[in-house]
């Protein structure tokens, strides 16, 4: 077994010495998997760097001992942990794209991790890299093999990360976010595997997500994390039909589906505490619905509150908190027809797209035999309606992007462009000057990564008039003030963020900046692209409650490009369905998700995780 004993991790900051991990314990048997869930700045992935012995800078470990089959992995000398790291203990890291080498082809990378761990080398090392490959769905293995990582879709990166770190054979796993980035579809074939692996190498797997219907189908054991310590502990059965912490109750009634359709998420107010506060009472305390006087004041233990079930919470293990507790079952939520937001289905579209064409040209063959052109979305049409959602959904590369970005006019220069995009009747595409200005200011976009695409060299108030001044013109500087004010309000941010660096703020804090951004010149339609595919699930729900309450006060449309199917029950009034360039399935929300006709379209359907266990119906 891999077993943590009172693990405490420190980081020196600017701003004074961060207990990124305070006393946690856990244990991790061969073939089981231990999920580690919590929102981002809880201590999860820094858990893992310790574990690997891989903390940034400044960090250290300050007490506890990792036992890897009786012997303690913090007292080896470098020179024998890194046969441990990668041999014993692999790791798939969250973010694939700095993870891997960029001037290295991924079948060097592989290679040399296999020849460093595994008797093989030379031909019968790549061949094994070759296999991996394949186990893992990358597509023609034998010829891939020889890309760049450049040359790869950030799912096709991460699956390369997994067939790197699996192709070692470790004993024990650490999976950081592993399928994040992935599709439905790729997601079920990359945990199928990982089962697989541990019926047949007894592999141990500690996974870290906030996908919490992921661990509902992997995990054996469950630890709930909050500001650097573990409050709840459990089996995974236990845990999801009857957690007992306030806060884990919040999470699994955060997340949206079609029967929660029509009223506000039960998002949970605030953020986790930099951990670099000293704690007088309970961590969650500020954020807890059941909080009660001692909660801040008393410093709650990790107790038992059944078989095998720990929870670090005062209702539970105070000597007064008796009268306190709250039933702990969660009732079973039956999945009902999604109504729809009361715009109507009749009225003239807003935006009317019809035999759209996004070609982008490839390099010319040594013959010249003139330019040929991917297809990269053909013959697609679809219309969106005033104070409506459409939800595009499909795996990555089929499209849902290029369509989002060709309407907003940011592929003129890169693709060719064929159909045509109908707003109130005008065709996008054939605009220019005063008239595709006075466009640009009706149709917005929200992008899937909200760091990358805020500059860093401005400030948030730059950022948010920026387009003001660009796109709204009359207004002078006062009213613009006052508008961003107004902007920074609506999306639930404090007004002192105006004079604040994008760098300063968490993930779910900036992807509020740029839906303030895209607000900011009063827009018609609203494209949002992948907007919380990496939020967790508190953040999630804050931000679809922000957007639901935005188009009942604005009447905004919205094209909801994603692969969350839980959000796409909750948010979309209609639902296309694209496969490989092409639409292959559209209507209402109800008709698709209730009783899809498309072969492509159920099998979709049948790879989404859900929760189990007496959460929600399968």
């Amino acid at each position: 077994m891999l077993k943590i004993e009172d693990l405490k991790v420190t980081l020196d900051a600017e701003v004074g010495l961060v207990r990124a991990i305070d006393g946690m314990r856990l244990t991790l048997r061969r073939g089981q998997t231990f999920a580690l869930v919590g929102e981002s700045g809880c201590g999860k992935s820094m858990t893992a760097l310790a574990l690997m012995r891989l903390l940034p800078e400044g960090g250290r470990i300050d007490g506890g001992r990792l036992l890897l089959d009786e012997q303690d992995v913090f007292a080896l000398p470098e020179a024998q942990m890194r046969a441990v790291r990668g041999g014993r203990i692999g790791m798939i890291f969250q973010e694939p794209s700095t993870s891997l080498n960029p001037v290295m082809r991924i079948g060097e990378q592989m290679v040399e991790a296999i020849e460093a761990h595994t008797p093989l080398r030379g031909a019968a090392a790549k061949a094994k890299a070759i296999e991996w490959l394949d186990r893992v769905g990358i597509p023609e293995p034998a010829r891939r093999i020889d890309d760049y990582p450049f040359r790869m879709s950030g799912g096709q990166k991460q699956r390369v990360m997994i067939a790197m770190t699996l192709a070692a054979e470790p004993d024990y796993l650490i999976a950081d976010e592993p399928t994040t980035a992935l599709d439905v579809t790729v997601q079920a074939q990359i945990l199928d595997l990982l089962r697989d692996l541990q019926r047949e190498r007894a592999l141990g797997v500690l996974l870290i997500t906030h996908d919490l219907a992921v661990v509902s189908r992997m995990a054996h054991q469950v630890a709930l994390m909050y500001a650097g310590q573990i409050i709840e502990l459990a089996p995974a059965d236990t845990f999801f039909a009857a957690p007992r912490h306030p806060y884990a109750r919040l999470l699994l009634q955060a997340l949206p589906d079609a029967a929660k359709r029509g009223e506000p998420l039960a998002a949970i107010a605030g953020t986790v505490p930099p951990l670099w506060t000293h704690f007088k009472g309970c961590r969650f305390a500020p954020r807890c619905d059941r909080a009660w006087a001692p909660c801040q004041q008393v410093l709650p233990a990790l107790g038992p509150v059944g078989p095998a079930h720990e929870v670090r919470c005062l209702l539970y293990t105070h000597a007064e908190g008796a009268s306190q507790v709250f039933s702990p079952s969660l009732p079973a939520v039956p999945r009902v027809a999604a109504s729809g937001n009361g715009a109507s289905t009749t009225a003239q579209p807003l935006l009317d797209v019809r035999n759209l064409r996004v070609r982008f040209p490839l390099q010319r063959s040594w013959r010249g035999n003139g330019p040929r052109y991917f297809n990269a979305v053909d013959d697609v049409s679809y219309v969106i309606r005033p104070g409506r959602t459409l939800a595009l959904v499909g795996e990555s590369g089929c499209g849902k992007t290029t369509s989002g970005k060709a309407i907003v006019q940011l592929l003129r220069r890169s693709a060719q462009i064929e159909g045509q995009a109908l707003l109130d009747g005008q065709d996008l595409f054939t605009l220019n000057g005063t008239a595709l200005v006075q466009a640009r200011r009706a149709v917005q976009i929200v992008f899937q990564d909200p760091f990358a695409s805020l500059n860093p060299r401005m400030r948030v108030s730059e950022v948010l008039e920026e387009g003001m001044l660009a796109l709204r013109p009359e207004l002078d500087a006062s009213k613009r003030r006052a508008n961003l004010e107004l902007l920074i309000d609506q999306v639930g941010l404090r007004r002192d963020c105006l004079t604040r660096w994008p760098h300063e703020f968490s993930g779910g804090q900036r992807q509020r900046l740029a839906i303030a951004r895209a607000l900011a010149v009063e827009p018609r339609l609203i494209v949002c692209d992948e907007p919380t595919s990496a939020l967790d699930v508190s953040v999630q729900a804050q931000i679809l409650n922000l957007l639901r309450q935005l188009q009942r006060e604005r009447g905004l449309a919205f094209l909801f490009i994603t692969h969350n199917i839980g959000v796409v029950e909750y948010v979309a009034d209609d639902v296309a369905v694209m496969q490989r360039g092409r639409i292959v399935e559209a209507g209402s929300c109800e008709a698709v998700l209730g009783a899809p006709q498309q072969a492509y379209t159920q099998t979709l359907l049948a790879a989404v995780p859900r929760l189990v266990a007496g959460i929600q119906s399968v």
